[in-house]
């Protein structure tokens, strides 16, 4: 029990401890500065140097080998510097290796004819008070993880495995907020005030600056004339447009529209004092037939309805200050991405809004510490207590925040309104240099008098009070996108491995071509988790009820749904019924084996003595294929996969070796003809290594996280055999992390975390002669078998599922007869002392 504690605080320490340092100069031999360590980092499993030399290239040495990571750094602060290189290296490294003396290195290579450096010894150390104030944190953490511990000993239900992780921080952490139910009516029945005609008395006055973007403005005027449901005049400003079709259009378009006046600058007066001009006509008017002033810009362009909707929540609310609706680019009012610029393609606009008028009215209001001026309504009793912008902020940007600011001071409030959008063609006015320049100054003003503003305005980020709104726009915006559709929503799981990475690079190639996803993650602290990944970003919100996600997906008209992965889901049979449940004709459906969860409640296939027995063909009684309902109701082998394959025989089905094929005709004869075989490919390059000498000790390295089904008793068991057999045995390490369950000799070297970039370097320092793949169920595809192939080196695993496959089929690879509850030390001892053939290549098996 001991050891399980301490390679579970191990893993801890990875997880949470890190200590950053300062680091010292790096002199040359006759004793001149050459360069500096500016900061040493140490945590996550990995060892960081920041820093600057006079070199050609600059070496960070950890363990018996040289570890060069990307020598030439960018660093626009050494810009010019002769030969200077800045350099921020990173190693994989264990907080023992460097908290108890394994002091890592620089090697400093200069040019010809300098001065010389000698290796750089680097002092790091992670104070004593660190590491007691992380072990206390883990004892605490341990003690509230007691109740998961044991529902997980009892049942063996990966729901409370998946608290733990979540408890000690070793999962997967998302920042997602709760999302909001019952935001939207059907989409047959919008009930927002432009589409009952419950619209708010009075007469809007828009002040709209006009300065070149001739044809933005044209179809600005033109919407506003078109769209716009309450009675409304226009104060246009002509600001000295150096396009010379501006003036003469604006005054054409103006006469014989009694509602609309045109103000004339006398040359270019800039944004500030053009709106000043026209808010000062505005607040002329008086009377109770006027309404709230809105300052719209004439690169935004205004959908049906607008206007109704943007003035109701001043009804009734004297404290409203402004409100602004959402838009494409509009600081924290953006969708899809808060603060982030997307550019919309010809119609997405009117179509994001047709959703946003779904919003119930009043639904989604959120207090905001500014508006934004490119669409803001701003009340009239509060315009006439602050009727200008001030000049100070020159040409633009950031003078709406000054105002707001000033009026929250005296009891304002600013109010986002979800319930419309405005597509925002930010930056035509100015050019995007000029842009950057002015609000990069103004910025610097806002802080000066508001210190607390950009606090408020990380708080709002961070919170995120539009996170359900945003959300729901930004899945209009995925659906309307032309060419996209259908929108792939994936559901998948919370814990990591293989399935996530796959499909992180899925997801990452559609990125890079525009297209967006939504993935529906099971087995985080809620049942639910949505997000949308878009090119600015990914939104995300959390809820328990099914409903909730039904009726955001429900905004994407065409989607493609696919099953990933749901184990850790609390309630698992309820999967596939919400799967067919969201499927709708002109819908695509695909279920994705990256593991048997369909099949099973053992998604791995091992019955409850951890053994595989072979394809479930027929009904079995075995605990382990026994699911059970959180109210306690036993499901039976084949109620489970009769609840799956309602899902499974309206998709596609795809696999990724010929065993997983043969695994699911097993169970589903009838759905043979759906089956697609498409084998992955690695995500990243692995360098080929050079093979030790026969001479060399046998090192034998067990690559990737090692859980009970990925063999971590097969490791235990040869662990404990090495140990008895003396000095002479091959020597066992592991190049990533052991289930604690699985205690070993305190011989055996864990090293922890790594990332595939570090395969080369680890093989290298702790001289891998074999690797070993232990795992003992048949996996669907096995990314650490064929990343090691590549290595060229022996590779040993069990001739079972789309690993044995791949070793089987590769030159380097030796596949051990799988049988099932045998002792596997001697087959794997034997093959060691073979050392077998190295190749170059893996063969590309299919598995």
């Amino acid at each position: 029990m001991l050891r399980r504690l301490r390679s579970l605080h191990d893993r801890y320490a990875v997880a949470h401890l890190s200590h950053d340092q300062i680091g010292g100069p790096i002199c040359d031999v006759e004793g001149g500065m050459v360069g500096a360590v500016e900061r040493i980092t140490v945590g996550g499993g990995r060892l960081r140097v920041v820093g600057w030399a006079l070199a050609e290239e600059v070496r960070l040495v950890h363990g018996a080998t040289e570890a060069a990571m990307a020598p030439r750094q960018s660093r626009p602060d050494l810009a010019g510097a002769i030969e200077t290189v800045g350099f921020d290296l990173s190693v994989p490294a264990r907080i023992g290796d460097v908290a108890h003396g394994r002091r890592p290195g620089l090697v400093v290579m200069r040019a010809a004819g300098a001065a010389p450096v000698a290796p750089q010894s680097l002092a790091v150390g992670v104070p004593r008070r660190v590491r007691l104030r992380t072990l206390i944190a883990f004892a605490r953490d341990m003690a509230l993880s007691v109740p998961a511990v044991v529902g997980w000993a009892v049942r063996g239900d990966p729901v409370y495995r998946a608290r733990v992780k979540r408890r000690l921080g070793l999962g997967l952490v998302t920042p997602g907020g709760l999302l909001e139910a019952g935001l939207l009516c059907p989409a047959d029945d919008a009930s927002g005030p432009g589409a009952t005609g419950d619209v708010a008395a009075g007469r809007v006055t828009i002040v709209l600056p006009a300065y070149n973007a001739f044809d933005l403005l044209r179809d600005c005027l033109a919407r506003i004339e078109a769209r716009t449901d309450l009675p409304w005049r226009l104060i246009a400003i002509e600001d000295g447009s150096t396009d010379a079709r501006v003036r003469p259009y604006l005054r054409d378009w103006a006469e014989g529209r009694d509602r609309v006046e045109l103000l004339e600058n006398d040359g270019n007066k800039g944004f500030i004092a053009s709106v000043n001009r026209g808010l000062a006509r505005a607040l002329e008017a008086g009377g109770p037939e006027e309404g709230p002033v809105v300052l719209l810009n004439s690169d935004a362009l205004v959908p049906d309805g607008w206007a109704s909707r943007l003035v109701a929540p001043f009804r009734g609310r004297p404290e409203i200050a402004t409100v602004t609706p959402m838009s494409n680019d509009a600081e924290i009012f953006s969708v899809p991405r808060i603060c982030a610029r997307t550019m919309l393609e010809p119609g997405q606009g009117d179509a994001i809004d047709r959703v946003a008028r779904r919003i119930r009215e009043g639904a989604g209001l959120a207090d905001a510490p500014t508006g934004v001026g490119f669409c803001m309504a701003m009340s009239r009793d509060w315009l006439a207590r602050e009727p200008r912008l001030d000049p100070a902020f020159g040409r633009g940007y950031g003078e709406e925040v000054d105002w707001c600011r000033k009026v929250a001071a005296r009891g304002g409030r600013h109010l986002a309104l979800p319930g419309l959008f405005v597509e925002h063609r930010g930056g035509e006015s100015f050019g995007s240099t000029e842009k950057r320049t002015l609000v990069a100054k103004n910025n610097r003003i806002v802080s000066g008098r508001y210190p607390t503003y950009d606090r408020e305005v990380q708080d709002f980020i961070a919170a995120d009070p539009l996170r359900t709104p945003r959300l729901v726009l930004g899945l209009a915006w995925a659906g309307s996108l032309p060419g996209v559709a259908p929108v792939p929503v994936y559901l998948a799981h919370s814990t990591g491995g293989g399935a996530d990475l796959w499909l992180e690079h899925r997801m990452a190639e559609d990125l890079a071509v525009g297209r967006p996803s939504v993935v529906l993650r099971v087995g985080g602290a809620r049942r639910f988790q949505v997000e949308l990944v878009a090119p600015a970003g990914c939104t995300i919100g959390e809820t328990d009820a099914a409903e909730v996600v039904r009726e955001l997906l429900d905004v994407l008209p065409r989607r493609r749904i696919v099953y990933s992965c749901g184990v850790g889901d609390p309630d698992p049979l309820e999967i596939p019924e919400l799967l067919v449940s969201l499927l709708r004709e002109g819908d695509v459906a695909e279920m994705l084996f990256h593991d048997f969860y369909p099949l099973s409640p053992s998604y791995t296939l091992l019955d409850r003595d951890g053994i595989y027995r072979g394809p479930l063909a027929e009904p079995r009684d075995d605990p382990a294929h026994l699911a059970r309902r959180p109210d306690g109701r036993s499901v039976p082998l084949t109620a489970w996969q009769e609840a799956w394959k309602a899902f499974a025989t309206r998709a596609d089905l795809t696999v990724f070796s010929r065993d997983s094929a043969a695994q699911v005709t097993a169970v589903w004869p009838d759905v043979a003809d759906r089956i697609r075989l498409r084998p992955h490919r690695l995500l990243h390059d692995v360098p080929r290594l050079a093979v030790p000498p026969l001479a060399a000790p046998r090192v034998v390295a067990v690559l990737g996280n090692i859980g009970a089904q990925k063999g971590a008793g097969v490791v235990q068991a040869l662990a404990r055999h090495l140990a008895r057999e003396g000095e002479d045995a091959p020597r066992l390490i592991v190049i990533g992390n052991v289930d604690p369950a699985f205690a070993l000799p305190s011989g055996v070297l864990v090293h922890g975390s790594y990332a595939v970039r570090d395969i080369e370097g680890l093989a290298a320092r702790y001289g891998v002669t074999h690797w070993l793949i232990p795992s003992i169920w048949p996996e669907t595809f096995c990314y650490t078998a064929h990343e090691a192939l590549r290595t060229g080196l022996p590779v040993i695993a069990f001739d079972l599922g789309a690993q044995g496959a791949a070793v089987a089929a590769a030159a380097n690879g030796i596949a051990l007869p799988f049988r099932p509850g045998a002792d596997a030390v001697p087959d794997i001892v034997e093959a060691i002392a073979g050392r077998g053939p190295a190749s170059e290549g893996d063969g590309e098996a299919d598995g």
